[in-house]
């Protein structure tokens, strides 16, 4: 079972279909229970940063999402999912993220010619080996829509990368946590081969206590 959490993001539906795609059992859920049992979680998401982390600590999902990470099971974030990963965001300062990564994420900077927000596709490259880049060449196409980008503390947990007017961090992994900034639910067979990736990852479950 993949339970894709639900706190009222959008972008939600495309991803629970590209799973489908997948024959995949999947259920869009804020239930805790349902969270902590299911063999593989995705955090997706469109929407404001600040606004994204107040709805997780709303509806209780925040020490949920730790709990996840903690477990050993393996957690997929997608865009403003990846960016809620980490410590802060230039889009809304003051704002405390999830914590789980080190980095920030920070504007796309203003460049002649340059449109922000970023929409459409660009290349990868990968800076160090990832498992969810198994069989897919270097220099294949995703799809991006984000007017923020990544920049990882550590630039060994970053798996892809491509190049918008600065040098972005596409994707990253660390242990059972894995983010693309991209959309792979909109990647056409890229993605999906991505989606499958993360979904052949064996869960490491450990007990729980309480």
């Amino acid at each position: 079972m993949v339970a894709i959490i639900d706190y009222d993001a959008g972008n939600i539906k495309s991803v629970e279909k590209a799973i489908q795609a997948l024959s995949e059992e999947v259920v869009i859920t804020r239930n805790r229970e349902e969270i902590l049992n299911a063999g593989h979680v995705i955090l997706p998401g469109v929407g404001a940063f600040g606004d994204a982390m107040q709805k997780l600590q709303d509806y209780g999902l925040v020490d949920v999402i730790h709990e996840v990470v903690n477990q050993g099971t393996p957690f997929l974030g997608i865009c403003l999912g990846l960016q809620l990963l980490f410590e802060r965001s230039d889009e809304s300062a003051g704002v405390e993220g999830l914590g789980i990564l080190k980095g920030e994420i920070l504007r796309i900077p203003d460049a002649p010619g340059l449109k922000v927000p970023h929409i459409g596709w660009n290349s990868l490259t990968y800076p160090n080996s990832g498992r969810l880049f198994q069989g897919i060449p270097e220099e294949s196409y995703v799809y991006f829509v984000h007017s923020y980008y990544l920049h990882a503390a550590d630039e060994a947990i970053v798996t892809a990368a491509t190049e918008y007017g600065t040098w972005i961090h596409a994707s990253v992994e660390k242990d059972n946590v894995f983010a693309c900034q991209f959309h792979p639910e909109k990647s056409s067979r890229t993605g999906l081969a991505i989606l499958k990736n993360f979904l052949s990852i064996a869960p490491v479950m450990k007990d729980r206590e309480g």
